[in-house]
């Protein structure tokens, strides 16, 4: 299978120290006794942080003082540490701007819905795909994050949660999408991971569902066919934006290297191989991307590629401060979506979240 081209690796500079969440569950063993103890303290250690959702070590009671504090100490260094959190939507959505060891910036985005509660987490620090209307593109890329630095965004929130820190009690983080800073795909070995952390059983991992996980990427085609043959269920979203590659272009340069349809070729090779609909993200951009001949061609090239395994979602653009991109105006937008739905493709527009707060990925970074 084809890897990624050198082009998108991100610098190995400031990866944090090895960590439990980086590690299987017998890498853990093997590292628990090469420091002298026994390997049943990986399960121990992976207990807490998994299921009981702490690194302190003062809650470990059940590890020896001694062995407790050098375990912690080689196996849960920190990792993320909270700059600050906003929140908005009567306090249901809850942005937080994390620093990691290196002084690294990253964001998550914890959303709670009366039905699930969804977390958007980050699988670089920056973005090297340089997308001219998102703030994270703009900002370049700093480097790829660790397996163990995604899970973490994870396991803050899934604490959040339990511990009813936001509105509406106690409960539980049910599903995770990997829309936030970074192209999931371009940092792949160190986020295939991540999800099979987030989703194996504990102690072993957090325990979400698989089909609760949805991956993100702008179009690599070589990396959405590997992912494919990884079996998983985990749902794939495709960054489109526009139908035709001479927009496409410039909304996301990705497409000089992979077009419309060998993208659209990836995916329904997904689509195939894991049974599962593909999502399809597109950002509605006042007079750039809506025009209703659009919507039309939309609709065409993907009755064409994935026939009734697709679903568009339309996302209103939240725009970044001092930037000319702008949303449409909604009755633009409910043409474009009726003019799809007409086409024979299921499209619904998103739920906007957080514009009160940054909530665009990359702003709140950018702030510093």
């Amino acid at each position: 299978m084809s890897t990624l081209p050198l082009l998108f690796e991100a610098p190995r500079r400031g990866m944090p120290p090895r960590h439990l969440a980086d590690l299987t569950a017998a890498e853990r063993a093997a590292a628990v006794s090469d420091l002298g103890e026994k390997p049943f303290r990986a399960k121990q250690l992976s207990n807490h942080y998994f299921a009981r959702l702490t690194a302190d070590p003062a809650a470990m009671t059940d590890i020896p003082a001694a062995s407790r504090e050098r375990l912690v100490s080689e196996l849960m260094p920190p990792l993320l540490t909270e700059v600050r959190a906003v929140a908005c939507d009567d306090g249901t959505t809850r942005k937080t701007l994390w620093r990691a060891h290196d002084g690294t910036l990253l964001e998550s985005v914890l959303m709670r819905y009366p039905d699930r509660a969804t977390l958007c987490i980050s699988s670089q620090a920056g973005c090297g795909m340089a997308c001219p209307f998102c703030a994270t593109g703009q900002a370049g890329l700093t480097r790829n994050l660790s397996t163990a630095e995604i899970v973490d965004q994870v396991r803050s929130a899934a604490a959040v949660m339990r511990d009813g820190l936001m509105p509406g009690g106690p409960g539980r983080l049910s599903n995770i999408v990997f829309m936030g800073m970074g192209e999931p795909l371009a940092n792949y070995k160190r986020v295939l991971a991540a999800v099979r952390r987030i989703t194996d059983p504990a102690p072993n991992g957090l325990g979400i569902s698989q089909r609760s996980v949805t991956v993100s990427t702008v179009g690599l085609a070589p990396a959405i066919r590997r992912l494919a043959d990884e079996k998983m269920q985990v749902r794939l979203a495709v960054s489109l934006h526009t139908p035709d590659d001479e927009l496409r272009d410039t909304l996301v340069p990705v497409n000089n290297r992979w077009p419309v349809d060998e993208v659209l070729e990836a995916a329904r090779y997904y689509a195939d191989s894991t049974g599962r609909r593909v999502s399809i993200e597109y950002a509605l951009i006042r007079d750039v991307n809506d025009q209703p001949w659009r919507a039309d061609l939309l609709a065409k090239r993907l009755r064409k590629h994935l026939g009734r395994l697709v679903h568009v979602n339309l996302i209103p653009l939240n725009p970044t401060p001092g930037s000319k991109w702008d949303a449409s105006p909604k009755p633009v937008e409910r043409e474009f979506v009726r003019r799809v739905n007409e086409g024979g493709v299921a499209c619904t527009v998103r739920d906007t979240r957080g514009q009160e707060i940054a909530a665009a990925c990359g702003q709140l970074a950018a702030e510093g």
